[in-house]
């Protein structure tokens, strides 16, 4: 099934909000199935109103596919950032890597 971009109405507020391709993929990696309720900030409101405070995010791209993302830390200078989907292939590839080199 393919995906695109969803407008949905927000509960809260009723605005109008695009649920995008990325989101629903990020949804999908963590095993949610419903789609967001509430628009971005309405969502963020309710969080700060719970407590659950936004950690800071920098924008970098990705060293492995060039698509921009976000990230939890300030990266290092000389140190590969990589989107959630590269990340996870390249920590598949090192752990491969790391098992057929180490002795049996």
């Amino acid at each position: 099934m393919e995906i695109s971009d969803r407008t949905l109405t927000c509960r809260q507020c009723e605005s109008l909000f695009t649920w995008t391709v990325g989101e629903q993929l990020f949804y999908q990696e963590k095993g949610l199935v419903n789609a967001p309720a509430r628009c971005p900030d309405c969502r963020a409101q309710q969080k700060l109103r719970m407590g659950l405070h936004e950690r800071a995010r920098t924008e970098v791209v990705c060293a492995e596919c060039g698509d921009p993302t976000t990230v939890p830390f300030v990266p290092r200078n000389g140190t590969p950032v990589y989107c959630s989907r590269c990340f996870e292939r390249v920590k598949e590839s090192r752990l491969t890597a790391e098992s057929s080199s180490s002795p049996a």
